[in-house]
């Protein structure tokens, strides 16, 4: 019988509430014994309709991007990330430390800053030159190149083949281009948009219609994902037993919606239907409320999901026609929204856990 290989996914993966004070704001992470640096963090005013941000310890601490936006990077001043959390550095930073604001930091751990600089040429693996940092053991790395503007392939570190990844050109306006290994019968020829409601575009210049291997990544020579002399980065993520899922799901546009197994307790996940447009619906188990208005900081059966849209500005809010449970053992869909559970409707998603079912030791963790 096989075992989860993660048996404490605070370890690797962590969400963040805080609220803003207008003033230099250290973050403390209160995740795996106190001991959480980020590498990847992604964050979101919950009560103000403001710009998704995403820093990573890759590209340095202080370069932003907005998942909801097209843009190229810019520059937060003072922005860290720090042993246990991270730090917003100067004073009244727009987006994410406003005074009166309440917030949400997803968080990722992935080899605290160290990478690999792959030269093609010399390893033979990739055909284009990469650096990479990466987490075999979570299944995640981070990796920027700068595009040829011919079609090649890049390294991504993870020695398995990837599940999904999304790459964004750093230097110029791009969207964000996402690959995920579920969204159609042949997904090297499609590919998604994280700052759109778009449905699945087939696209052969993308990612060369290629699937991935366990060494690298394919791409094509669109400017999205491989503009000459423009820089790019990369997250990459494989499945790990216990700690991650991605997969897809038909909607049947009842209250009695599909279960997803996923061999845990999901903190964090992302929906998007694929077969026609729809927003990137984002609920984790941190930021629900019980349905006696509560906080709710076990993802119980009764919470009431507080959604924000990866792809929009839009504040916090209850959507209970999007609900569903959070199991120990995966997430049952209940509601009727079309972004979630529509009746025929096809639908990716990507999932991290609070808690494994079962740990490495064939013990399950809900009964400890």
């Amino acid at each position: 019988m096989a075992y989860t290989t993660i048996d404490d996914p605070s370890a690797y993966f962590h969400t963040r509430l805080y609220s803003g004070t207008g003033s230099a704001l250290s973050i403390t992470n209160n995740a795996n014994a106190g001991n959480f640096k980020p590498d990847w963090i992604w964050l979101k005013s919950r009560n103000n309709a403001t710009n998704h941000n995403v820093f990573d310890s890759s590209r340095g601490q202080t370069k932003r991007l907005y998942p909801n936006l097209s843009d190229a990077e810019d520059t937060v001043s003072g922005f860290t990330l720090d042993t246990n959390g991270f730090s917003t550095g100067t004073s009244s930073v727009g987006d994410i430390n406003v005074s009166g604001k309440t917030y949400v930091a997803w968080q990722w751990k992935c080899n605290g800053g160290t990478t690999t600089t792959n030269d093609a040429s010399a390893t033979s693996v990739g055909t284009i030159d990469s650096v990479y940092q990466a987490n075999t053991t979570a299944g995640f790395s981070i990796v920027t190149y700068t595009g040829t503007g011919s079609a090649g392939t890049i390294a991504h570190g993870l020695g398995v083949v990837p599940s999904w990844y999304v790459v964004k050109r750093r230097s110029a306006t791009e969207g964000w281009t996402l690959y995920h290994h579920k969204n159609t019968s042949a997904p090297e020829t499609d590919h998604l948009l994280l700052e759109s409601t778009a449905a699945t575009v087939d696209q052969a210049d993308i990612w060369n219609d290629t699937s991935p291997t366990s060494s690298v990544f394919s791409l094509g020579n669109n400017s999205a994902t491989n503009a000459s002399s423009s820089t790019y980065i990369a997250y990459c993520f494989n499945e790990i037993k216990g700690y991650s899922k991605f997969g897809s799901y038909t909607g049947n546009g009842n209250a009695d919606g599909p279960f997803l197994y996923l061999g845990f307790r999901p903190k964090f996940i992302i929906i998007k239907r694929t077969d026609t447009t729809g927003s990137w619906f984002l609920i984790d188990s941190v930021r629900d409320i019980n349905t006696l208005g509560a906080a709710n900081t076990k993802g119980s059966a009764e919470a009431q999901h507080q959604q924000l849209f990866a792809d929009a500005s839009d504040a916090e809010a209850t959507y209970n026609s999007s609900a569903g449970d959070f199991l120990s053992n995966g997430y049952k869909l209940k509601g009727t929204n079309a972004s979630t559970n529509a009746s025929g409707g096809t639908f990716i998603y990507l999932a991290f856990a609070e808690h494994p079912f079962v740990s490495s030791k064939g013990v399950p963790t809900t009964a400890r």
